[in-house]
Parts: structure tokens; sequence; C-alpha cells
């Protein structure tokens, strides 16, 4: 196999990541129209839904410097400084098949090309579940491929830090090979090989697959990733090389808590838990959850850099490109994270914040630099 699987193109290099602010079509339809982004992403979604409960399930923005923290799961945007997130969410309570409803609207709903040189922004759409339940995601999704103007692709969320019970498979090299190699099995059911001469090239289309990865913090951490990446493109069929296209790095880090103080602690109640509260509720009862904005930002530059150096290291990985994550609210964080490797940049805790208008604040950023 000489060339690699087609990739879906960002322009402008600029999209939303997969948050909880991508939930409803008219979210997405707002996003769609968006001029300042090249692609729209999804929720992450399960072929069956989440078992959502607000009351466990939630998130606040949180000032960086002082830790003061919103109100959990506000219903408007917050105007106070608080650059910071924290989750304890899930996936999204709406199954897979609803949010291929809605990208089936919004195609329908798209003005009839004028020229050749239209262009039609992609969705990509994030999924999750187990490795079988991730194949059948990837059937209905081809399938809708076929009826819709824009392109397609799947992003594989395997490093959500907030399901008790279920480690991100991305953290292990064979629970990730095994999605790979399952997913590389079904793209050789989906396509055909054509030969011309002695070069093997995909004669049909497919959808373009990328995994989101959690924060790795030590090497050990990245060579089960590239490792995995690696065995995907000996496995059969050998006509095909790694089925993976992209890389969104990075999700939110794990293990991460937020306090909020609820009465000035006096010599008879000396113990923390007697005047701090958990900001949170979460399924176990300890609001610990998944961090990101600001704080995120270092780490997740230090995992674009990381990722794509190692990628480049190897000819049946340097095509995978990066959609960078973590913390990007302004021009500056923009180019820092394309300046580490990001093909494109995804927008979370900002867009939270602010709505779409933290993209035209980034496009404006970049215009004046």
């Amino acid at each position: 196999m000489d060339k690699p699987l087609r990739s879906i193109h960002i322009e402008p290099p600029l999209l939303n990541s997969a948050n909880p602010w991508c939930s409803t079509l008219e979210q997405l339809q707002e996003l769609y129209d968006c001029p300042h982004i090249g692609a729209v992403t999804t929720r992450t979604s399960l072929l069956e839904g989440f078992p959502n409960d607000e009351k466990i399930h939630q998130f606040a923005f949180f000032n960086s410097s002082t830790h003061e923290a919103g109100p959990a799961n506000p219903a408007g945007q917050e105007k106070v400084d608080a650059s910071g997130s924290l989750n304890t969410l899930g996936y999204s309570p709406l199954p897979l098949k609803k949010y291929l409803g809605f990208i089936k609207t919004i195609s329908d709903g798209l003005p009839e090309p004028t020229s050749s040189s239209n262009r039609v922004k992609p969705f990509i759409i994030s999924v999750t579940g187990a490795v079988e339940e991730v194949v059948e995601c990837y059937k209905q999704i081809f399938e809708l491929q076929h009826h819709v103007r824009m392109a397609l692709a799947m992003e594989v969320n395997l490093s959500c830090p907030n399901i008790p019970g279920k480690p991100p498979p991305a953290y292990s090299s064979d629970s990730l090979l095994g999605y790979l190699v399952a997913l590389k099995r079904e793209i050789g059911r989906q396509v055909e090989p054509v030969t011309a001469g002695r070069h093997t090239h995909v004669g049909t289309m497919h959808v373009p697959i990328g995994i989101k990865t959690p924060p790795y913090t030590y090497h050990d951490q990245y060579q089960s990733l590239i490792n995995a990446l690696l065995e995907s493109a000996k496995a059969e069929p050998a006509y095909l090389p790694c089925p993976i296209s992209f890389i969104t790095a990075t999700n939110t880090l794990g293990s991460s808590l937020l306090l909020r103080p609820i009465a000035e602690p006096t010599m008879t109640s000396p113990e923390p838990h007697e005047y701090f509260h958990h900001v949170l509720n979460s399924t176990n009862g300890t609001g610990i959850g998944g961090l990101a904005g600001a704080p995120l930002h270092p780490i997740a530059l230090g995992n674009v850099y990381t990722i794509k150096g190692m990628l480049f290291q190897h000819d049946e990985l340097n095509h995978i490109y990066i959609i960078g994550v973590g913390g990007v609210e302004d021009a500056e964080g923009y180019k820092r994270m394309r300046a580490v490797g990001a093909t494109a940049v995804g927008i979370g805790t900002a867009l939270g914040r602010k709505g779409i208008q933290a993209f035209a604040d980034i496009t404006k950023g970049l215009l004046a630099s």
C-alpha cells in the first residue's frame, strides 16, 4: 500500500471539540453556519445514548488563579473571568442515530451549489463504546455518507476520565489495538483495493477515522499509543495502512477537584471537609472530574508536540495529523497549538463560555497579528 487512507480537509483549521455545547441540532446548526470554523464535531455519543443525570453529571467554569467557581451546569454562558472548566459528565444522552439525523437535516438545508468551487465543511462524528459497538457506529456513519453532501469522519473517543470502572482504553496499547484492528477489518469490508502496476490503493469511498486521546504524562504512555498504531499497520487486510487518519489531542485531565468554602475554619472545626465542599457532584460522590480550559493548555501543547514528533519517526504513521485541543481561547493560544504541530485547532471551554463568538475572536486576533 503506497498511499495512506484519505482524511478530511479542515479550512480554516479551526473547529469545536466534542463537548456539551455541541449536543443539539440547534447548537450544531449554529456551529455549521459559523464562517470562522472549517469543520463541526458532534458531542460524543453511544449507539443507545448515555444515561445522563444532571444531578451527578455536571460542569462548571472557574477562575484559574483564584479557583473561584461558578454554579454547576450554568444555564447561560459565564460572564466572569473563568478560563478553566471542570466536568463530571459522561457522554451525550442522545443516541448516535439522533446525531446522524441532525447531520442529514443540516445537509438537506444546504443551498444548491452555484459552482464547482463551493465547499461544504465536513462533520466529525464523535462516538464511543465497546469494540463491536464502535464498529457498528462506523457502519452507520458510512451508510449516511451516501446520503449527505458534506464529508464525514468518525472520531473514536477512548479517553473520557469520568466513567467509573472503565478506564480510558487509549491508556492501554492492547485495548487500543483491539479497536484499531477491528476498524481496519471493517474498512477492508467497505472498500475495494485497486491495483495499477505494482501499486495498490483504495479505490472506493470510506469514512476517515480518528481517535481522541487522554493527556499522557510520561513516555511509556506515548509509546503505547505509537506501538498500537504500528501494530495496526501490520494487521489484515495487508493492503490497507494504519486505519487512523487523525488524532485529537487531548481530552480532559481526570482526577481533578474544585472546592468551594462554606464557612471559615475555627479552632473547634479544623478539618478541611468541615469548611469546604466540592463544587460538582459526580457518579461516585467525590466531585472529581476532568480538567479543561486554560489550566490544561501546557499539557495539551506537550501532548501535541510529543505525539507529532513520534509519529514523524515512522513512515507508516507520518500521514496522521493532529487536531490540537486544550485551553485555546485566543489567537495566541491558537498560534501556540499550531506551532507544536497541530494541523487544526479545537475549542471547548471557550465555546462554553463565549458561544461561537469565541471563533470570531480568534479569527479577529489572527488577522490583527
